[in-house]
């Protein structure tokens, strides 16, 4: 099971980043789950500056944009 983390304080950015993540999972076929992390001691542990930002199994994929579900679809293979 994949673990996908959308990093950011809740701003409508994080929220498509978020919407977009759970296509690409879907169209992929794969077992995920999804969690949103808004606290920004939290955010600041992966090392990101700059949010949204999107991480995968720990690993930090895509900051500062929101990654179309094409772009997140490489990022989850």
């Amino acid at each position: 099971m994949k673990k996908i983390q959308i990093l950011g304080t809740g701003c409508p950015k994080c929220t498509k980043l978020a919407e977009n993540a759970e296509a690409a999972a879907k169209a992929l076929g794969l077992e995920f789950d999804i969690e949103k992390v808004t606290d920004i001691a939290e955010i600041m542990t992966f090392g990101v500056m700059m949010t949204p930002a999107l991480a995968v199994d720990g690993q930090v994929k895509s900051v500062g944009k929101v990654a179309s579900p094409d772009e997140i679809k490489k990022m989850l293979a």
